[in-house]
């Protein structure tokens, strides 16, 4: 089986990413954290089946994100404390940070086999590129923190579901210029 074949369309790729926020988001606001931290598992768990039964592989970015949601997610529910489901996104994009950074460190930027396929940059590119990743995911673990520390659960969910996804579609389109200027056919024309 070529490559081409193990793609997931995008939209069903965006639903199956954010199906489980919206399972999480709405079943918070009909009854509660706990309820909504069990249903958001058991959706997480179904949308990586569905991408593993179509593609017969996973990404590792939501296989990492849900990994930590069934980890947390079970400690919210067996302690019945909160505060594991809402430290969860802090730790996620902390740990991404860690990793693109430890790439870096290693001379690999580990965002070019990830996006390859989709980009043709410069290696100064990928290199800018991932650093801008690594000051974004880190800007919205603490950004995670001081939410769920100083609003209401209700209000930590629905930022969850609406705050950071539309943060990341507008940060990733800010990129879009320093990938035009990296491409590769185009590199060293207005590299810094």
């Amino acid at each position: 089986m070529d490559k081409t074949e193990k793609t997931l369309n995008p939209w069903l790729k965006f639903a199956l990413d954010l199906g489980p926020l919206l399972v999480f988001f709405l079943v918070n606001a009909r009854l509660d954290i706990f309820w909504a931290t069990g249903s958001f598992m058991a959706a997480m768990a179904a949308a990586m089946a569905v991408s593993y039964g179509l593609t017969r592989s996973v990404a590792p970015m939501p296989l990492i994100t849900a990994l930590f949601v069934l980890v947390f997610g079970g400690l919210t529910l067996w302690l019945q404390d909160e505060t594991f489901i809402k430290i969860k996104p802090t730790l996620v994009y902390t740990l991404f940070a860690v990793i693109l950074a430890a790439g870096m460190a290693f001379g690999r930027p580990f965002l070019k086999p990830l996006l390859d396929t989709m980009l043709s940059l410069s290696d100064a590119g990928w290199r800018r590129l991932t650093w801008r990743w690594v000051g974004f995911f880190l800007a919205l673990a603490v950004l995670n923190e001081i939410i769920w520390r100083s609003v209401s659960t209700d209000a930590w969910v629905a930022f969850k579901v609406f705050g950071f996804l539309p943060l990341t579609l507008v940060f990733a389109l800010a990129q879009v210029p320093l990938i035009q200027r990296c491409e590769q056919g185009r590199a060293g024309q207005g590299e810094e």
